[in-house]
């Protein structure tokens, strides 16, 4: 992984032999698995040099072939892309610290903030890459409402959520009759997001067999309901973002090579929590403040300690969406809580640490007190278990009170009363 060569004026040779000019750890390459050499018209020859499992360029084996610059190959299992020489992007980075519902003041964020301004100010299409929970949707809101299209509506279609055969339904809508179920007409997102900004989430979903139409919507402006036969014109600046490489998509032939140049006009790479942990503590006062646990005036010093330090040694692989159920979680089993300090932080791979629930290599069964009357001992007993099974299952449902009631079978009632009872939840026994 980004592993990289130059190539000169006599070409360059790729395969898992260390004399090769790109040499590829991958068992699935040949020694001398392919030759990229420069054309004069700026484009690049690839010639396959014999090998045992093949080039393929846009999912097809090639012997040889002419590609621009951009293209993506598979060898083995490897993926190569050809692209020019990286250059510095004069874009100094934002003096923002907040950008819609975005903060940070580390300089990949503000750097990120830079990139969104400029795309705000301009009509072009932008392609979000980034790990899931990295914001976004969130970006796509702060192109809309920093555009000159904020005052349009502003729509989310996310195309990995909706069964295949809705999707056509769902992007460019249907009229009345045009399938069964369809009692009325309806309009897709293309139609409801006009004059505004349409955001298609996890466009690496999209069924190939629908990515022409969406090309041509995009070229024409236009778009033709399901089972009519009139064109819609509609106005619509496109955002669209996907947690994978598009390229690659490209590569394996599950994505269409003109559909993603008329997307990546703009490319945007939403950098992970994990690098760029200095804005933690302001992400944390941010969350915090928006459940109203804290003031909006509270100083980033409020949030500090312990709890801070466990959060910034932590991967964070669902980046903030993953942090802001932490610390709903967090809310939910620390009921008493005055300020940020004294939040129980469970993070995954934490011991359970609720009331009633002992810590794991702490557990054991259940004792029963043979020197109290029966009534006594029975009801310590029941105390015991209701204590440990709601803990846990409180924190299985990350403090969703109606979740525990379906998992658990009680009545959504009586199961606040028990909650209450053994302080999972403010309030007490009622």
């Amino acid at each position: 992984m980004g592993r990289a060569a130059s190539l000169g004026a006599e070409g360059l040779v790729i395969g898992s032999d260390p004399s090769c000019d790109l040499v590829l750890r991958d068992p699935r390459v040949s020694r001398r698995h392919l030759e990229v050499s420069a054309a004069e018209d700026g484009r690049f020859v690839l010639r396959d040099l014999g090998s045992k499992n093949g080039t393929l360029f846009q999912g097809a084996a090639i012997t040889s072939a002419t590609v621009d610059a951009g293209a993506t190959l598979r060898l083995g299992a490897s993926y190569l892309r050809i692209q020019p020489a990286p250059c510095g992007l004069a874009l100094p980075p934002s003096e923002r610290r907040r950008l819609g519902e975005m903060v940070g003041e580390s300089l990949a964020i503000r750097e990120l903030f830079a990139v969104l301004e400029r795309a705000a100010e301009s009509e072009v299409t932008v392609l979000l890459e980034g790990e899931t929970g990295t914001g976004k949707e969130l970006s796509a809101q702060a192109i809309h409402e920093h555009s000159a299209r904020r005052r349009g509506p502003f729509v989310a279609l996310d195309c990995g959520a909706l069964p295949e055969g809705l999707v056509e339904s769902e992007l460019f809508g249907h009229v009345r009759g045009a399938f069964t179920g369809a009692l009325a007409a309806r309009k897709g997102a293309f139609a409801r997001a006009s004059g505004g900004t349409l955001f298609l989430d996890e466009l690496d979903s999209l069924p190939l067999r629908l990515q022409p139409r969406l090309l041509r919507a995009l070229e024409s402006g236009r778009v033709r309901p399901v089972g009519g036969d009139a064109e819609v014109e509609v106005d619509v600046r496109v955002v669209a973002a996907s947690q994978g490489d598009l390229s690659t998509a490209v590569a394996r032939g599950e994505f269409r090579p003109d559909l993603f140049y008329r997307l990546s006009v703009l490319r945007v790479a939403l950098p992970p929590l994990r690098e760029r942990r200095e804005d933690l503590a302001l992400t944390v006062r941010h969350l915090l403040g928006r459940r109203g646990f804290l003031p909006s005036s509270a100083p980033t010093s409020a949030i500090e300690g312990p709890n801070l330090q466990r959060l910034i040694a932590y991967a964070w692989p669902g980046n903030v969406r993953e942090l802001r159920n932490v610390l709903d979680r967090a809310l939910a089993i620390s009921p008493g809580a005055a300020d940020f300090s004294e939040l129980r932080i469970a993070l995954p791979g934490d011991p359970p640490a609720l009331p009633g629930l002992p810590a794991e290599g702490a557990r054991g069964e259940l004792v029963v007190r043979n020197d109290l009357p029966f009534a006594a001992a029975k009801a310590q007993l029941v105390d015991a278990f209701e204590a440990r099974y709601l803990g846990a299952l409180f924190l299985r449902c990350e403090g969703n009170i109606s979740a525990a009631a379906r998992e658990s079978g009680v009545d959504r009632k009586h199961l606040r009363t028990l909650l209450r009872k053994h302080g999972l939840v403010p309030g007490g026994a009622s």
